[in-house]
């Protein structure tokens, strides 16, 4: 090992950037998927998988990564309000959808709909997705598939001149009086660097073609540091993330009377995160370490009279401390690379407030892994498997009626695909595998009232986990000037967990909430996207892009509930360069159709198929030694009056009208 004390010390420490900068020094490609913890090109893995770039993220102004990536194939969101959103992958969501920061895993209340992804989506470099059961490489949660936001590396400057820079952007929206900014500091001496982002939003009521949607403003302030450094045989990285806000909602049963504002949810998020990777030899090692304490309160106010605001009461505040270590080893052998690993957790819950709705918690868990890649002429072969275990106890809650309780669960998943190359731009790819999801604490011990959906929950801690066996297959075609992707998949899901009514009413303040319970049973959902980019001038591009999912109870023989209905849109964009008054400019719109969901679950509520019109154009000019770049939006051009169907307030309010939202930025 050889090079300055800073690269001895990057040497020594494990760091946990993505794979290949440790070995390259330089930031990844965005056409690399990291969310497989090694490097695995889209084009030439059977795992269906997409990447959402810089460029089109840096456009969006979303707190929600659901809603960022929302433009890739088979890829949804399930809203409430504006603002917060859960991915939907293959007609799944919550805790069957891993979310990842930089490859480490997110730990959160799954069981809220308004407790989304801890992640800013101005924040991440890129977003990878790779869709169908990856359980393989992260155990439990993974049933549906994988998203991972992952940051820009920290810069270095070995053998060139120390630097400092800066970037900054601010954004309005009309809609709900939006504001944001951002700001973003980076520089590097010699192998060390480091970079700051900071994010701030703000906004007040969405507002539709049929008038305001009371009480769901938003603030936010989002944010992370790290430091880097970097030697001939790896490098280190610390870094920091916190993502809070608080978040007005509505309530499904409306406004109490005399009560002016509805509940707030204020959330909590802080990760410290160490990591590194190390050369020795033909391998890599490499080691990710995180802590992470994510809070949750509900703020009600207690209403005291007409036209009066009423008293703040805090109804319900959870706390969630999780420790995460990763131990990984890469080896590269010929045609043979492939990935040995071993994973722990910790984490503990602690419940307060007047409002308990789950029980005092404690869980652990190990695991071990393998995934190997080979190549062999026009074949790619992928395979895997791990081996989870699982120890879960709770304290006795004599408010909910609980008695002290815990499982253990031992599962093992496993993963294998083929891909064969036709010819240099027609692919063949197919994929297998069986994942596992343990039931989460609020599916076992809830005991307290949703609001939000205006139900009461039980839990059922009977439940056993849900084990998914998917297969999926599709087509792939790769030209210059044309670019397909066309698949399909079905997953059996074992033990399908799902809340149903029971018959029953309680009543909660001024509320009378039908009571619900979680129940199992046997599940089947197949479906298909399709994706396609045709440059059909110099200037011009054409997109398209579909996507269908269709989910059944199998022992009751009726819909699965929340199953987005089919989707499809075409898109035109115009790019210029060296316009004379521009360097780049950008000019695009979009038609985008929703379908009508006729296969309604006994819990959804039917919506009207609808079709909106979007608008984009950017353009950026340098000024000195800066590039300043203009970017327009406009979202629901038409100002459609519409209810999607996958959003919680589809009951009782309808979705946004117009919102344009313009954004000036400076490039780093």
């Amino acid at each position: 090992m050889t090079g300055s004390p800073l690269s001895t010390l990057a040497s020594i420490l494990l760091l946990s950037a993505s794979p290949a900068a440790a070995d390259t020094g330089a930031t990844s490609e965005p056409t690399e998927v990291t969310g497989t913890r090694g490097h695995i090109d889209p084009d030439r893995s059977p795992l269906p998988s997409s990447v959402l770039e810089r460029e089109p993220l840096r456009r969006e102004h979303t707190v929600s990564i659901a809603r960022a990536i929302e433009s890739l194939p088979g890829a949804r969101t399930l809203s409430t309000g504006g603002q917060v959103g859960k991915p939907v992958l293959g007609g799944l969501f919550g805790p069957r959808v891993l979310v990842l920061d930089d490859g480490y895993r997110l730990e959160d209340y799954s069981w809220s709909d308004e407790d989304g992804p801890s992640i800013d989506a101005r924040l991440p470099d890129r977003v990878d997705v790779i869709r169908g059961p990856a359980s393989v490489l992260y155990g439990s949660d993974a049933i549906g598939g994988v998203v991972n936001a992952v940051p820009a590396d920290p810069p270095d400057a070995r053998g060139r001149q120390p630097f400092a820079r800066t970037g900054l952007e601010a954004y309005g929206a009309t809609n709900n009086a939006e504001f944001g900014g951002a700001l973003r500091l980076d520089g590097a001496s010699g192998a060390l660097g480091g970079r700051l982002n900071v994010v701030g939003r703000g906004g007040s009521d969405l507002r539709t073609p049929d008038g305001k949607i009371p009480n769901t403003g938003f603030d936010a302030l989002n944010g992370d540091a790290a430091l880097g450094v970097r030697g001939a045989d790896g490098r280190a990285t610390l870094r920091y993330a916190r993502h809070g806000g608080e978040y007005e909602l509505q309530e499904a049963a409306g406004p109490e009377p005399g009560q002016q504002d509805g509940p707030r949810r204020r959330l909590g998020d802080n990760r410290v995160q160490l990591g590194g990777a190390l050369l020795l030899g033909g391998l890599r090692f490499e080691c990710k370490a995180q802590w992470q304490n994510h809070s949750m309160i509900e703020i009600a106010r207690e209403p005291v009279g007409a036209g009066t605001p009423g008293i703040e009461a805090e109804q319900c505040h959870l706390v969630l401390d999780t420790y995460a270590l990763d131990l990984l080893a890469h080896h590269t052998a010929g045609p043979l690379r492939g990935t040995l690993g071993v994973s722990g957790l910790a984490q503990t819950n602690d419940t307060q407030g007047p409002i308990p709705v789950v029980p005092d918690a404690r869980m652990h868990s190990g695991a071990a892994f393998a995934f190997e890649e080979l190549e062999h002429g026009r074949w790619s072969f992928v395979a895997g498997a791990r081996v989870d275990r699982r120890h879960l106890e709770t304290d006795a809650d004599a408010i909910l009626g609980l008695p002290a309780d815990s499982r253990e669960d031992l599962e093992a998943s496993a993963d294998g695909g083929v891909l064969y190359r036709l010819s240099d731009a027609l692919a063949l790819n197919a994929n297998a595998g069986r994942g596992w999801r343990a039931p989460s604490l609020f599916e076992l011990y809830a005991n307290g009232p949703h609001l939000g959906e205006a139900r009461y929950e039980l839990g059922n801690p009977d439940l056993e986990p849900e084990r998914s066996f998917e297969a999926d297959a599709g087509v792939r075609v790769r030209r210059p000037r044309f670019k397909l992707d066309l698949s399909g998949f079905v997953n059996r899901i074992d033990r399908y967990i799902e809340a149903a009514p029971i018959g029953e009413t309680r009543v909660v303040g001024a509320d009378t909430l039908s009571v619900y319970e979680y129940t199992q049973a046997d599940a089947r959902l197949t479906g298909g996207a399709l994706w396609a980019e045709i440059e059909a001038a110099a200037p011009l591009t054409l997109r398209a892009q579909a996507d269908y999912v269709s989910g059944q109870n199998l022992a009751l023989d009726r819909p699965l509930s929340w199953v987005p209905p089919l989707r499809a849109a075409l898109g035109v964009e115009c790019h210029r360069e060296n316009l004379g008054w521009a360097e780049r400019g950008t000019l695009g719109l979009e038609i985008e159709h929703v379908s009508e969901q006729t296969r309604l679950g006994p819990f959804d509520t039917a919506t009207d198929p609808y079709t909106l019109l979007h608008l984009e154009a950017g353009m950026g000019r340098r000024f000195g030694s800066r590039t300043f770049q203009l970017d327009l939006r406009v979202r629901n051009l038409a100002d459609r009056t519409y209810r999607s169907f996958l959003s919680r307030y589809k009951r009782f309010a309808p979705d946004p009208g117009r919102n344009v939202v313009l954004r000036l930025s400076t490039a780093l």
